[in-house]
C-alpha cells in the first residue's frame, strides 16, 4: 500500500475516524454543486469504503488526505479507474474533493501534483485524464494549473441523469512525456 508525502499534506489509506468528517463535507452543498447531489451519510460511507478497499487491492487510489502538522482529514485527492463507460475509457483518472474550509490553499494542486508524480513514475501511465461538469470552474482552475490540456470535445456523463444540467462534461488529460517537460 502506497502513501503519498508532500511539504503540507499526507495522502494515505482511509480510517474509520475519516468517515464523518468525510460524510459532512459530502453533505456540503457547495462542496457537491456539480455532483447530482449531496451524498446521504450511508452513501458517503460506502463511497469511502470503496476507495479503502481499492487501496488494499492494488495499492493507490482515492487517497484519505490530511495536512500533515495537525493530522486533520481534508478530503480525498488520487487516482481512479473510472467504472462508467467514457469516451475515453479505458483510463486513469485523477481527482480531488476537499472540505470548503481547506478550498483555497493550494492543497488539491499540492497533493494532485504528487498524485500524477506517481501515476507517471510508478505506475508508468502514459497518461492521466481529468473530468468535471462544465460549470466547475474551480476545479479546472486546478487541471490547468497541473499542467493538463482541456480536450476539444465534451461528452455526457452516463452517470448524470438525462436532461440533468450537470450531465455535460468537460475533460483534460496529461501525457506523461508532457509532465516530465513540464
Amino acid at each position: 500500500m502506497t502513501s503519498l508525502e508532500t511539504p503540507r499534506l499526507l495522502l494515505r489509506q482511509w480510517r474509520d475516524e475519516d468517515f464523518a468528517p468525510f460524510a459532512a463535507l459530502n453533505a456540503d452543498p457547495q462542496v457537491m454543486a456539480h455532483f447530482p447531489a449531496p451524498l446521504k451519510p450511508a452513501e458517503s460511507d460506502a463511497l469511502a469504503t470503496r476507495c479503502r478497499e481499492l487501496i488494499d487491492t492494488q495499492g493507490w487510489g482515492f487517497w484519505a488526505t490530511e495536512i500533515k502538522a495537525t493530522g486533520e482529514f481534508i478530503g480525498f485527492v488520487g487516482l481512479n479507474r473510472p467504472t462508467a463507460e467514457l469516451p475515453f475509457s479505458p483510463c486513469v483518472e485523477i481527482g480531488w474533493r476537499l472540505a470548503r474550509r481547506f478550498w483555497q490553499q493550494g492543497y488539491a494542486s499540492e497533493a494532485a501534483r504528487a498524485a500524477l508524480h506517481f501515476a507517471f513514475n510508478d505506475l508508468a501511465l502514459d497518461e492521466v485524464v481529468t473530468f468535471t461538469a462544465l460549470g466547475n470552474l474551480r476545479s479546472q482552475a486546478v487541471m490547468t494549473r497541473l499542467g493538463m490540456h482541456r480536450a476539444a470535445t465534451t461528452f455526457e456523463h452516463p452517470a448524470v441523469p438525462a436532461g440533468h444540467p450537470l450531465r455535460e462534461h468537460c475533460w483534460y488529460r496529461l501525457a506523461r512525456d508532457a509532465w516530465q517537460a513540464h
